[in-house]
């Protein structure tokens, strides 16, 4: 089968899901052999684009392999340098940050580095539903004229041009550290640290991938460096920036950056200090999501991510940030438990809105960009549903809660389109108040009146994009197994190339042929399912949020009988006496 590399895997050319299936690397058909032969992870490396000769680096992503000098970002060192002057005089300090798990990590990493350094920082984070998105000048200025000499915005400011000419003019020191794109035209500010600004050289811009937290943590090292350099740890013993990583780990996965190089270093050292659970809160936050082991990759996005967002969406702005940044179990336990139970209101809260938003679907089956918007809609929920939206349709889609003449937006995009830069477009050309993003998220806010009229024009400016995008549309295999072979000793070989997720895709895997034992739905829309092979050996699997799909109806009611292939990614079910490997469904195809 060597020209299948180059053509679709088992001849899937339209799967269930309307994709063709190919190789990611090369062909790799494991059979029923638990024993995978060869090196795997090699071949996963390789896969997803890491050079021959880089094999050992990204095999054991380390920070001293992956970490740049922090002075080769604009502005870098004049921040440290600000920040060092504010430590060595005393200076009172505020760290201004958004309220996302990206924001609360950030400022949280800052105020435990500043305490290690003997400053007490206070922090400011913006209410979403009364300030929305960005710094307030009115707050910046507030929060001056109450002492505070210096202000750290983190994740957050890059485009925030009126806000930081308020603190400008107060007198108020303002330092933005973020990673959301930027215009040619700066604010005004002491220093701009953010790896997307225009301006940026090569090195630099190559890091445009980090989250917020990832850039506050070279921050970190450059004002240690600089404290280091004025003798400001004679007497002193310099703090354990190491230990910063578990915060790192969660805002690099939550905020869905692509793991590639540096990124992949933080989280896959980052889960290791968590592992320790040093930090009062984060241990608070483990026990919390109710986990019984060391917390894995995706558990940052699906169960710790989700609660201190939560904090955010639908309750407290400030709650993460005291979670994390608390020297009181006791205090970390009750905000652990209050941000589990707003994570289960902010769920009821999202399905309600995205039951209202799919109702609109049906009328917008013809547009490359769906736009969603209605009356009431919680605006601490709309990105998530903008997600699953993009997820059902596979289209970049946004979704606008409107509150009287104004909306709130939040949008999710595909692989090969870039919303953040049309949203910035559409500011630019009078149709947004304000927005903002990068390519696969962005956010904005317009007026009713042309909510219209920005829905026509995202169609007509990504329509090419889209349908390039949509053509293009594949599902990458890294390997195909037997049933036999799907084994907990397969899913270890396959981990050991992680951490995953966007930009570091987990291996995909396809099964067959099989015959579907049992299929039916359990929870809300899963399909769960018990397939069996020629080989006489069976496993278990669920396609998530699936029921409704048209993959979901063929497997629950067109496959009797007959043989499918399935892919998906191979996990460990650990709920019997002994562990067993079973597949998360993304797709299926028939084979006969």
């Amino acid at each position: 089968m060597a020209s299948q590399a180059l053509s679709h895997v088992y001849g899937v050319s339209a799967s269930l899901t309307g994709r063709a299936w190919r190789w990611r690397g090369g062909n790799m058909e494991l059979g029923n052999s638990p024993e995978l032969g060869g090196d795997v992870v090699r071949q996963l490396l390789l896969s997803r684009g890491v050079p021959p000769e880089d094999i050992e680096r990204h095999r054991s992503p380390t920070l001293r392999s992956f970490l740049p000098d922090p002075s080769i970002f604009r502005d870098m060192d004049t921040a440290a340098d600000r920040i060092a002057q504010a430590v060595i005089a005393g200076e009172t300090i505020t760290i201004y940050g958004d309220y996302d798990v990206d924001g609360a990590t950030s400022s949280a990493l800052l105020i435990r580095l500043l305490r290690e350094l003997g400053v007490e920082a206070g922090y400011y984070i913006p209410d979403r539903l009364l300030e929305g998105y960005g710094p307030s000048g009115e707050a910046l200025v507030k929060l001056g004229r109450e002492g505070s000499s210096l202000i750290v915005t983190v994740d957050c400011g890059a485009m925030a041009h009126e806000a930081l000419g308020m603190a400008h003019e107060a007198g108020v020191d303002v330092i933005v550290v973020d990673h959301h794109k930027c215009a040619a035209e700066l604010p005004q500010t002491v220093a701009l640290v953010n790896p997307n600004r225009l301006d940026e050289e090569d090195d630099a811009a190559a890091h445009g991938h980090l989250a917020a937290v990832g850039v506050a943590f070279l921050l970190a090292i450059a004002l240690v460096r600089t404290l280091r350099e004025r003798g400001f740890f004679a007497d002193r013993k310099e703090p354990d920036l190491l230990a910063l990583l578990d915060v790192v780990a969660l805002g690099t996965v939550a905020d869905v950056a692509a793991l590639h190089g540096l990124n992949r270093a933080f989280v896959a050292q980052g889960l290791k200090v968590m592992a320790k659970r040093d930090n009062i809160g984060m241990s608070a936050l483990i026990d919390a999501s109710r986990l019984k082991r060391a917390p894995a990759c995706s558990d940052l996005g699906f169960a710790l991510g989700p609660r201190i967002n939560a904090g955010g969406r639908v309750g407290e702005s400030t709650l993460g940030v005291r979670l994390l940044t608390t020297q009181d179990p006791e205090e970390a336990r009750e905000i652990a438990a209050q941000l589990s139970a707003l994570n289960e209101e902010r769920r009821a809260i999202e399905a309600a809105v995205q039951e209202a938003a799919e109702e609109q679907l049906a009328s917008q089956h013809n547009r490359a960009v769906h736009l969603l918007s209605g009356e009431g809609w919680h605006p601490g929920v709309i990105g998530i549903v903008a997600g699953r939206i993009k997820e059902k349709t596979g289209k970049p889609s946004l979704v606008i809660a409107v509150d009287g003449e104004t909306g709130k937006g939040s949008g999710r995009s595909i692989a090969g389109v870039d919303l953040g830069a049309a949203i910035i477009r559409a500011r630019d050309e009078g149709l947004l108040v304000a927005g903002g993003g990068h390519a696969m998220a962005a956010g904005l806010t317009v007026t009713t009146d042309k909510i219209d009229a920005l829905a026509d024009w995202l169609d007509a400016t990504l329509e090419g994009q889209v349908a390039r995008a949509s053509a293009s549309r594949e599902m990458a295999l890294d390997l195909a197994v037997s049933p036999g072979g799907l084994t907990p000793e397969l899913v270890g070989s396959l981990e050991a190339a992680g951490p995953f997720g966007v930009g570091w895709p987990g291996p995909r895997v396809a099964v067959g042929p099989v015959r579907l034992v049992k299929c039916d739905i359990v929870g809300a829309d899963h399909v769960r399912l018990i397939a069996a092979g020629d080989d006489g050996k069976s496993f278990k699997g669920i396609a998530f949020r699936a029921a409704e799909s048209e993959m979901g109806q063929a497997l629950l009611h067109a496959s009797r009988g007959r043989k499918l292939w399935l892919a998906g990614r191979v996990k460990i079910d650990d709920w019997g006496s002994r562990p067993q490997a079973e597949l998360h469904l993304e797709d299926a195809a028939w084979a006969d």
